[in-house]
């Protein structure tokens, strides 16, 4: 309840600020009220009006403290009108003293303090106020100055706090920062230590498939049931290492990462449809494809998409005005891949493509291909991958 009071209050600095004054001239309302009568400083609303004006300064404090500064020197001219100083006037200082000294840093606080007092100083030495008690003008003087050092020593002590604390909360900040980093370092380097585990295992499983599947060829004819058993143990396996394949994929997905996607991913005959994609966001492409497509692993498939895709998603952000070109080339052992377009080529930077272009070098490395990129002699970018094509389904005798 106290933080919320105290966060709303901090919102509304006028508001609070000007309650404040309010209570000031309540405050003095009350000490004039007590005076005795012949003691009174002429008319009551007269003396009450006078305090408001000096406690105005209070209600602006915050939001404007330098003009409240300025408006609180010039009512010193208040005792000369009314012959006495209102009692709002002296608590004015005060609070506009240590406001200065506790929000704002070292030589501004000092200032204010020096263009604050140095005025009150110079009008109790020249035009003294008679009161009950005869003080002279160096008593009053040394008065002043030690309630202005008070008000400046407290100010400066709150801001002196205020910093601490604020330095602290920075620290503890960073220290949790860093602490979380370290714990999601660890939950990372153990996530490995187990992906490495999970490898092994599914490594194993994998080779004594192939081994039992050279093995069954061999023996098929000549005894069928020796090759069903094998057969049967490669099926076991097989979902085994589905099982475990879950569990590394599990094991390596981050908490950020959403949950797998179980649809299909998407391959060569997705391709038409993201060049229709693409045309309908406002480049014109056109899909070549030279050769009879084959059968390929489904990883270069969704290799030669993710090629594809990422050259035309530049192509759309940064050609401009332009056409496109896809070119699909299928050969015995080989399949290319050319993405070009007729724009404005590339930017003030270097690496046009950027985190692009380093997944999809990643990604044609992983099947042993290459990969050019770069500006068109005749102006645009061009993207090239070259990919070898192993044969699927064969095993080795």
């Amino acid at each position: 309840m106290t933080d919320r009071l105290r966060a709303w209050a901090g919102h509304r600095p006028l508001a609070i600020d000007g309650c404040f004054a309010v209570a000031l001239v309540l405050l003095d309302l009350v000490f004039l009220l007590l005076t005795p009568r012949e003691l009174r400083p002429g008319q009551l609303s007269v003396a009450l009006g006078w305090s408001a004006v000096c406690a105005a300064p209070v209600a602006v404090r915050r939001v404007a403290p330098w003009p409240a500064v300025g408006a609180a020197v010039a009512t010193l001219a208040v005792p000369v009108l009314l012959g006495h100083a209102p009692t709002t006037q002296g608590v004015t200082f005060v609070v506009l003293t240590y406001t200065m000294a506790a929000h704002r840093p070292l030589r501004p606080a000092t200032l204010a303090a020096v263009l604050l007092w140095v005025p009150v100083a110079l009008a109790n030495t020249v035009a003294p106020l008679d009161g009950v008690l005869d003080m002279g003008p160096a008593y009053q003087v040394l008065n002043n100055l030690l309630t202005a050092s008070v008000a400046y020593a407290v100010g400066r002590a709150v801001h002196a706090r205020r910093q601490s604390t604020q330095a602290l909360r920075e620290r503890a900040r960073v220290a949790e920062a860093n602490q979380r980093s370290l714990a999601e370092q660890a939950v990372a380097d153990e996530r490995r230590r187990i992906a490495r585990e999970l490898h092994d295992v599914v490594a194993h499983h994998v080779s004594v498939m192939g081994v039992l599947a050279t093995g069954a060829r061999r023996v098929l004819r000549r005894d069928p049931d020796t090759a069903d058993e094998a057969i049967a143990t490669i099926e076991e396996t097989s979902r085994a290492t589905l099982r475990e394949m879950r569990r590394l994929l599990d094991v390596l997905r981050t908490d950020a990462e959403p949950a797998a996607d179980l649809a299909p991913q998407p391959g060569l005959t997705g391709i038409e449809a993201l060049v229709e994609q693409v045309r309908e966001a406002g480049l014109p492409v056109t899909l070549r494809v030279d050769g009879t497509p084959g059968p390929m692993e489904e990883g270069v498939a969704l290799t030669v998409y993710r090629i594809v895709q990422e050259a035309l998603t530049n192509a759309l952000k940064h050609a401009g005005t332009a056409t496109a070109l896809v070119r699909l080339t299928f050969a015995d052992a080989s399949l290319a891949v050319e993405v070009t377009d007729t724009g404005r080529g590339p930017g003030p930077t270097p690496d046009r493509i950027g985190h692009g272009l380093v997944g999809m070098r990643e990604r044609v490395a992983l099947y042993r291909g290459i990969l050019r990129t770069g500006p068109r002699p005749g102006g645009g970018f061009r993207v090239y991958a070259r990919i070898p094509l192993e044969p699927v389904g064969v095993v080795p005798a």
